[in-house]
Parts: C-alpha cells; sequence; structure tokens
C-alpha cells in the first residue's frame, strides 16, 4: 500500500512537472527567445563584419536571418567517452572558408544550464585539430620531397615556405578550460587515430592546404563573455585562423519571466533545439520572413498565425509542384483527448493548439489533418475498450 502511494505521488509530481513544462515551453515563448537571442548574435557578428556567419544545423539555423552557410557538427561526437572524429561530416567547406576569409563565427545554442553544447566545447576542438595535424603533416612532407629536388630555383621558394610553415604551424589540442585535462589527455591519445581516418578518407588535403595559411584555433563566446569594444582585435592580427563559437542563449538555469507593456512571457534557453517538438510547421526562413507579425502579437494568438504562415506557405509550394506535406497531428497525443470525449467532456480547443504536430505526412490510422487555418480538423481515432 505504502508503495503504491510513493509511486502515486511521483506520478502525480511528474504530471506537474510536464504540465509546468508545457505551460512555459509555448510556441511564442521559443520564438521571442529565439527573436531576443539573435540580437546577440547579431551583436557578435558585427565585431568581426567581414568574418562569414555559418549556422551548425539544425538548431542554429534559427538565429539569425542571414547566414553565409550551414555546417553540421554532431554534440554527439563529443560526447564524454564518446568522442570521436566523423569522416562522413568532414565539414571540409567550412576550413575552406575561413582560410578564404581569414576565419568564421559557427552559430549554435543549448539548453538552459549549459554555456555551450558538446558541438562547440569538443566536437569541432577536435575537428581543427586533426585538420591541423593533417595539413602539418603535408607541408611536412611536401618540405621533405622539395629537399630532395636540387634542379630548380622553384625548389628554393617552396623550399622557404614549407619550412617557415612547418616550424609555426599550431597542431595542438586546444580545448575550453572547462574540459578537464584528464578528458583532454583521453582525447589527445586517439588524435593520431583520427588524423590516419582523415588521411584515408580520401579529402583533399593540398587544397586546405593551399587555402589555410595559418592553423586553425576555435575560440568560444557567449552571453557571459566580456568583450571590451574599444579592444576587439582584428582576425588578421591573430597568428591563427579563429573559428569564433557563439552560443546563442543563456545558460542561466532559472526561468527568466520577462514583461513588455502589454503580457509577460518566459525565457527558453536554446530554444531553437527540437524544432519538431515546438514550431508546428515553422520554419527558420518562414519565421525570419514573418518575425516582426509574430513577435508583436500577443502569445494568445501565436498558435493561430503560425498556422496561417504555415498553410499559405504550403499552398503556395504545392501551386508550383513542390514539396509541400499537410501538417498532422500525432496520433498518440490524442488518446487523452479521445478518452474524456468517451466520458462526455468535449476538448478545449486550447487543447487542440497545444497538441504536437508533425510536417511529416501521415498515412496510418489515427492522424488528424488540420483544414487551413479554421482550427478544424479530420481524421480517425482507433481507442481500445474501456473496463
Amino acid at each position: 500500500m505504502e508503495d503504491e502511494r510513493s509511486t502515486t505521488t511521483n506520478l502525480s509530481i511528474y504530471r506537474a512537472a510536464r504540465t509546468i513544462k508545457r505551460r512555459d515551453n509555448t510556441l511564442y515563448n521559443a520564438l521571442r527567445s529565439i527573436y531576443e537571442d539573435s540580437i546577440f548574435v547579431g551583436e557578435i557578428s558585427q565585431l568581426w563584419p567581414n568574418l562569414p556567419l555559418l549556422a551548425n544545423l539544425r538548431c542554429g539555423l534559427w538565429y539569425s536571418p542571414k547566414f553565409h552557410s550551414t555546417c553540421y557538427f554532431k554534440s554527439t561526437d563529443g560526447h564524454t567517452n564518446n568522442w570521436s572524429f566523423s569522416t562522413s561530416r568532414l565539414n571540409l567547406h567550412v576550413a575552406h572558408l575561413a582560410g578564404q576569409k581569414g576565419g568564421c563565427i559557427i552559430v549554435d545554442s543549448t539548453r538552459r544550464g549549459k554555456r555551450f553544447p558538446d558541438s562547440m566545447s569538443k566536437t569541432i576542438p577536435i575537428w581543427t585539430c586533426v585538420l591541423n595535424r593533417s595539413i602539418g603533416k603535408y607541408w611536412n612532407e611536401l618540405h621533405s620531397t622539395v629537399q630532395t629536388d636540387q634542379d630548380s630555383t622553384t625548389s628554393d621558394k617552396y623550399d622557404r615556405s614549407t619550412r617557415q610553415v612547418s616550424v609555426d604551424w599550431d597542431s595542438s589540442l586546444h580545448l575550453p578550460l572547462w574540459v578537464s585535462e584528464t578528458e583532454k589527455a583521453v582525447i589527445e591519445d586517439h588524435l593520431e587515430e583520427w588524423t590516419r581516418q582523415l588521411d584515408a578518407s580520401g579529402a583533399d588535403i593540398a587544397s586546405l592546404a593551399s587555402f589555410l595559411k595559418k592553423p586553425l584555433r576555435p575560440l568560444w563566446i557567449s552571453q557571459k563573455t566580456v568583450i571590451w569594444l574599444n579592444e576587439v582585435p582584428d582576425h588578421d592580427s591573430w597568428d591563427f585562423t579563429p573559428i569564433i563559437l557563439v552560443s546563442a542563449s543563456s545558460s542561466s538555469a532559472l526561468i527568466q519571466h520577462k514583461s513588455v507593456s502589454e503580457f509577460s512571457w518566459n525565457y527558453i534557453p536554446g530554444a531553437g533545439d527540437d524544432e519538431e517538438s515546438w514550431a508546428r510547421g515553422l520554419s527558420p526562413s518562414l519565421f525570419w520572413n514573418h518575425a516582426y507579425e509574430l513577435i508583436s502579437s500577443v502569445p494568445d494568438l501565436c498558435n493561430q498565425k503560425v498556422a496561417d504562415i504555415v498553410e499559405k506557405d504550403r499552398v503556395y509550394r504545392a501551386q508550383r509542384g513542390q514539396n509541400a506535406p499537410q501538417v498532422t497531428v500525432k496520433a498518440p497525443k490524442l488518446l487523452e483527448t479521445s478518452v474524456r470525449i468517451l466520458h462526455g467532456e468535449l476538448p478545449q480547443l486550447s487543447d487542440i493548439s497545444n497538441m504536437e504536430i508533425d510536417k511529416k505526412s501521415c498515412g496510418g490510422d489515427g492522424a488528424i489533418s488540420w483544414l487551413g487555418s479554421t482550427n478544424l480538423a479530420l481524421g480517425t481515432s482507433q481507442l481500445g475498450t474501456l473496463d
């Protein structure tokens, strides 16, 4: 009996926590949080206006209306005891771009309680180190080859350049201070193996070496970073090619309740993460095309405005023969509401608007499809028998 009471109490606490989380993680709160964080990203990008701004997919893509390009560094490749260097996600275009422009800025975000995602703390530092090691190895081999050539004056020119590069080229691992020395040592033990994997992957290291005149090195900037605006160094003044890693969101562990003149809202760190669970079919590009309209509206109207925007975009693309899947609601989310209907309790519109949606077309049983922006839907739902 006591175990049953304990289980019931735990379930009640769990349900209460889930209810609070759903209340705080509304669509408006997410979009407003992204908008506020994008202001910080814009300020940082203006400190080095000549450096291209890149979004680390997929979360980072929400935090600016305009990016030069994208990249894909996974946090799982930097998780403790799961470190890896992915030859299927080499992101060599990032290194090429950094070499051409003198560096680049990469934007990502993470949930409450962390300043940086593991993609920035470890995945990208590992990536820069492995690339530097492979390029350094290439220069050393080229230097050795040139030394054996005793014939032309071209040999002297290459000898001077490769000797300078081989001496100054930094191939060491640069990690942020919050990564322990123990973890750093374990990662360093894998560097030689990862460098061999890169060399064996067929990547064009010679082309990369021709673009990169200085080794890659990550730098970390968050909303807690102190930057003296009158002392911002020019990126060309560094003896390395900077990969500036910007974590867009605040790392505060507390829920930040913010207010404007008409209403209040709750800040969500890393709101752009896991967009399938909250975005209701809205994409980053659609959001930025309608950002002012969505942010200036009251939270209660946000869901409806997003539904209108998504449906208009779907119709626009469908008329042009483009991929335009119907926005659907996942069937498992309907079970609780369906049971309530059988007991004679009608759901409120807020119950419908808070359901999780999925952009993928759902051809199976139990799917609901919205009818435009009418707040009406069609579909089927299968229920088991009730005792």
